[in-house]
């Protein structure tokens, strides 16, 4: 048989011999990572098959050497995005971490005198919001925070720290309490979102977590934001206008949840990581877009592993956030706490 001949039969069996080939695995082999995305597979099929069609006589003349170039740079930079997002997540899953200091713990460690107060003064107490007034320094001050609890039975009872209406109510008291009398205002953020429960809803959610927002903006006295945890949409930011914000290491704070945001935009939940990476919720991003004022680093591998030592590096921290409105009038934090807002933000004309 003549070579024309040959290689015409050969093209015209491709489809059989391709089966064939796959099926007694003669490929050449190419090391691919198990979990790898979808995405990388593709690339990584496309490199076997290059390698399998240089194999026919009717293709040698083909140059394939850019064709790999082009798909190896591609793998390249998939394997730089995909360690982006593992260390995104990586700070997602600390800010989750079941053995972080929660707001009791910050309390205990960092502020004297701790008196606690509750109820809104209108329907109920919410556990999963403490509030109430301590010292640190000396100085009197409102403490309030979310709670998340430590245990299963803590959890329950403090919903998980997705906080209801009364809760934004009560907080809202004390932080009028504090502006009475010229105390400044500490809020410790750790909840992945207010309450979505109907009864939460049907009970007044978005005009509470509204009016605190409200609240906080007028007040005429220092606001200190610290994200200790998780951040979580309005139910974080109903506790978070300050006119100094801190946030930790291996904190985060967005308008929702990485899983939400993945349901929502692509209606899947592979995508979990894309969208955290996506939503710029690390402390990184968000000093760098001028959000925060500050992130406060963490014990080596994140706060849960030296408690005792984050307790009092926060304390540090309040303490130096503190002295920087002494002396500042309460007209010009409200000027000041709205500035900050106002610039937040830019657009492409």
């Amino acid at each position: 048989m003549s070579e024309k001949s040959k290689n015409k039969a050969e093209s015209d069996n491709l489809p059989d011999i391709l089966e064939k080939r796959n099926n007694k695995n003669a490929l050449e082999k190419i090391n691919k990572p198990e979990n790898e995305t979808h995405a990388m597979k593709g690339l990584f099929d496309s490199l076997e098959k290059i390698n399998m069609f240089k194999k026919f006589n009717f293709l040698s003349k083909l140059n394939f050497k850019q064709a790999k170039v082009n798909i190896a740079n591609k793998i390249k930079n998939l394997r730089k995005e995909t360690r982006v997002l593992e260390k995104v997540w990586k700070i997602v899953e600390l800010s989750r971490n079941e053995d972080r200091p929660k707001t009791i713990d910050y309390i205990n460690g960092i502020f004297s005198d701790f008196i606690e107060l509750s109820g809104d003064r209108l329907s109920s107490d919410d556990k999963s919001i403490t509030a109430g007034f301590g010292k640190i320094n000396g100085q009197t001050v409102a403490v309030i925070g979310h709670n998340k609890g430590k245990d299963i039975k803590e959890r329950i009872k403090y919903n998980f720290g997705s906080s209801n209406p009364s809760g934004y109510r009560k907080s809202r008291r004390i932080m009028e309490l504090a502006d009475r009398f010229n105390f400044p205002v500490i809020t410790l953020i750790d909840t992945p979102g207010a309450n979505p429960a109907i009864e939460a809803e049907d009970n007044g959610q978005a005009g509470a977590i509204a009016k605190n927002i409200e609240f906080m903006f007028n007040l005429k006295v220092p606001s200190i934001v610290v994200l200790i945890g998780e951040g979580g949409s309005g139910g974080a930011l109903a506790l978070a206008i300050g006119n100094y914000i801190m946030m930790l290491e291996n904190a985060t704070y967005s308008v929702i949840s990485p899983e939400g945001c993945a349901a929502i935009l692509w209606k899947d939940q592979s995508s979990t990581k894309q969208a955290a990476s996506m939503l710029k919720l690390t402390a990184k991003d968000l000093l760098n877009l001028k959000v925060i004022d500050k992130i406060i680093h963490e014990p080596l591998g994140g706060a849960q592993n030296e408690p005792a030592r984050m307790i009092k590096i926060v304390r540090d921290n309040l303490l130096i956030a503190l002295t920087k409105f002494e002396g500042v009038s309460g007209e010009e934090l409200k000027t000041e706490r709205a500035k900050k807002y106002e610039v937040l933000g830019f657009y492409e004309k």
